[in-house]
């Protein structure tokens, strides 16, 4: 695709591209919004390089103009002055978000996508590697794709704790605030997106099991589609400079953050924007479980 707007310069082949040509910090016209949009939906995570005029604010009203903004988490602290943004500030703890995952999947209605500003990046390392979902799918032999079109999992913000034994301190303490709401919902594993109509693996780190299936059948399967989620065909991978923004449709994509910096300083800081329910290939939508993030989701509370 094209726009009279702006330069698309495609990163990879199959996933990701630059716009050039834009300054976010701009009150930008609807007709620019409109083909950024279009862009994101295309390429599933664009790229803006040079944003340093972008501060917070400018941030949280970009993100606006692609639908209502959510809390900064359902359970993590935002910026005392901006209730919208997650501060990730790396350089102050030892966590990590260095696994494969879509954001806040656990929620019944996970972000429409996350706009994500460089503060501060170390000199070598902290990439980050963006997986297309739909690709994947594609991928998929006919008899997996099959099994995928059927079935549903269970995602939780809750943790295995069994494998938390090694951890420091301070990640201990911001894994229970993680969880200090626990959240369950039940997704369809093969989603359609709700504006280009494509099939794409919805899963990631926070799946805890498929409906219907043991815990041992489920990591296995788990593992087998996440398999095909990042190949390499299916990634781009961004080596950030301080400036940057990273806009990805969080329906269609998964994303991790590589951890290879030591203790080098790494400040990065995230906007959502509030999505609607998954629909799976049957029409059906995700349900909640447990826990209410209508709060999140800036959305009345549902009574009985």
């Amino acid at each position: 695709m094209a726009s009279q707007y702006f330069d698309i310069k495609p990163v990879a082949g199959r996933i990701g591209a630059e716009i050039i040509g834009v300054n976010l910090s701009y009150n930008l016209s609807d007709d620019i919004i409109n083909d950024i949009r279009k862009t994101l939906v295309k390429y599933k995570v664009i790229f803006f390089r040079g944003q340093q005029q972008l501060d917070a604010a400018g941030q949280v009203a970009f993100a606006r103009r692609f639908g209502e903004v959510t809390t900064a988490h359902p359970t993590v602290p935002a910026l005392p002055e901006n209730p919208e943004v997650l501060d990730l500030n790396y350089g102050r703890t030892t966590s990590r978000a260095n696994s494969w995952h879509t954001d806040v999947t656990f929620v019944d209605r996970p972000p429409l996508g996350s706009i994500l500003r460089a503060l501060d990046i170390p000199l070598t390392g902290g990439d980050t590697i963006w997986a297309n979902s739909v690709t994947a799918y594609q991928d998929l032999p006919t008899h997996l794709r099959n099994l995928a079109d059927q079935l549903w999992a269970v995602h939780s913000n809750k943790f295995d704790y069994a494998t938390a034994f090694d951890l420091p301190e301070d990640a201990k303490a911001y894994r229970a605030v993680f969880t200090s709401t626990v959240y369950e919902t039940l997704h369809p594993v093969v989603r359609i997106h709700p504006e280009s109509g494509e099939r794409g693996l919805f899963i990631g780190g926070f799946v805890r099991q498929f409906r219907g299936l043991s815990t041992t059948e489920s990591d296995d399967i788990l593992r087998l589609l996440q398999a095909y989620i990042t190949r390499p065909e299916n990634t781009v991978r961004w080596r950030w400079q301080v400036g940057d923004v990273a806009f990805w449709d969080n329906r269609v994509t998964q994303h991790y953050a590589i951890a290879d910096y030591g203790d080098q300083p790494r400040h990065v800081q995230r906007v959502t924007i509030v999505g609607d329910l998954p629909v799976g290939i049957d029409g059906k939508q995700s349900e909640a479980i447990k826990g209410d993030a209508s709060g999140y989701n800036r959305r009345e509370a549902v009574t009985a």
